[in-house]
């Protein structure tokens, strides 16, 4: 019996001979049998998507490199790819898992605890990253000080400690016992993502973004909470052996902005944190606030998982509305390949482009409608309990796609190379106009 491609590159998985599949994504151990499973499925989607779900032409656009549909071993179920948390929502408003109501917690740690659980729940019903902003956990790193403090004062008056020095020793067992919560919840996040396995075989993508506005009520909390986070991740996790690693994630963005440049701002503390932790640990990323505004009409937020950056977009207050917000998928534009093609002939060149660019449009259409339709019972913790949106059991999520709301994205590869096949000098090679003196004629000089 001859075998399909899908089924041979299956059983090579299974003996650990299919170096391809096993090597194409990092984030996943292809020699365990939880992995293995997703690895299996991925190849049967694979074949059916080539099979049933794509348009010739782009199949064969995607297997002759004129164009790469990303995460083709996702595309037979209606999944999305990466996102925004609206965390604020599932924290403060409560949200639902696995049937269970998960109700706002009371303190920092507990607040920590529900995050990860959030973060590996959408992780199953999604296949690309998801952001978290660190500052919506300020307000429950105070919560556990208000808690305490209650506590031990009353405690304290009960005993009959006069007033003043009721609130004093109330005020210092209220801060120790902050500091005690603070240290187990970023512990927490830390260690749990990176033990959790999600249904993907892999541990959930997941960024933390540190913006130090200090616009916000809880700014103190948000800066002990980011400055611990730093302490945390230059320490590094164990690993089998004992020794102090540099765990993959979460992955940190660190914003710079006017009271942490370095320019005697009051957080300049935690940057200098931050600088040591990049040196030793590889992360934060960093972003600056300055530049953000200039290029989305004043707001700063985080990319969906670590590179992918939303437009602009109001809701019906006018409101601009960042969290809770998507991508339906990507398609890569392979741009060495026109170079080669075209090989210096620019009339060439634009003209392939143009073909091109069309066939990523119906590409990236396909992805669109075939997310249309799909109902929000297919991941509840998305669609019906505020990881994205509040919709009722059974309603399709099509206002989501249609309005600007969610996003598609066209990437493209090989800048550099493109432009070295073309024009023989790198994409960043300064470009000089000059005027011949003889004929007036205007031509380029690269320096």
């Amino acid at each position: 019996m001859e075998l399909t491609e899908a089924e041979k590159s299956i059983l090579s998985l299974i003996g650990n001979r299919n170096k391809e599949t096993a090597e194409e994504n990092s984030n996943k151990n292809a020699v365990l049998v939880a992995t293995q499973r997703d690895l299996i499925a991925g190849e049967v989607s694979k074949e059916l998507t080539d099979k049933v779900m794509l348009p010739e032409e782009i199949v064969k656009a995607h297997k002759e490199g004129v164009l790469h549909f990303h995460d083709k071993d996702y595309f037979i179920q209606p999944m999305h790819n990466c996102m925004l948390v609206n965390i604020q929502d599932m924290l403060d408003n409560g949200t639902v898992m696995n049937g269970k109501m998960i109700e706002s917690p009371k303190s920092f740690s507990v607040a920590c605890n529900v995050t990860t659980q959030i973060i590996a729940a959408l992780a199953g019903g999604q296949y690309g990253g998801q952001s978290v902003d660190i500052r919506h956990l300020g307000k429950y790193l105070r919560k556990t000080y208000d808690k305490i403090f209650k506590k031990r004062y009353l405690g304290y008056i009960e005993k009959g400690v006069p007033d003043e020095e009721a609130k004093k020793r109330a005020t210092e067992d209220a801060l120790e016992r902050r500091q005690e919560d603070l240290e187990t919840g970023v512990q927490m996040i830390q260690y749990q993502i990176n033990t959790l396995m999600t249904t993907n075989g892999q541990t959930p993508f997941v960024t933390i973004f540190m913006y130090l506005d200090e616009t916000n009520e809880y700014i103190d909390e948000i800066a002990l909470i980011i400055e611990e986070i730093l302490k945390q991740r230059l320490k590094g996790i164990k690993n089998e052996q004992g020794v102090y690693v540099t765990p993959a994630f979460p992955k940190l963005i660190y914003v710079l902005d006017e009271n942490n440049c370095l320019k005697g701002g009051k957080y300049d503390y935690i940057t200098h944190l931050a600088i040591e932790c990049s040196a030793k640990r590889m992360y934060p990323d960093y972003i600056s606030a300055k530049i953000m505004r200039k290029n989305y009409e004043g707001n700063v937020f985080s990319p969906m998982g670590c590179r992918s950056f939303l437009s602009p977009w109001k809701n019906e207050k006018g409101e601009y509305v960042f969290e809770s917000r998507f991508n339906q998928g990507v398609v890569s534009l392979n741009l060495p390949q026109i170079g080669i093609i075209a090989k210096g002939d620019e009339e060439k060149f634009w003209k392939l482009l143009d073909e091109r660019l069309k066939l990523c449009y119906e590409a990236l259409m396909c992805r669109h409608n075939a997310l249309l339709g799909t109902t929000s019972d297919v991941s509840p913790i998305h669609w019906q309990y505020g990881g994205i949106a509040r919709l009722k059991k059974g309603e399709k999520i099509d206002k989501l796609l249609n309005c600007g709301f969610s996003t598609l994205s066209l990437g493209y590869i090989g800048i550099y190379e493109m432009t070295k096949l073309m024009k023989g000098v790198s994409h960043t090679t300064e470009v000089r106009k000059r005027v011949c003196f003889s004929c007036n004629a205007l031509f380029e000089r690269y320096s």
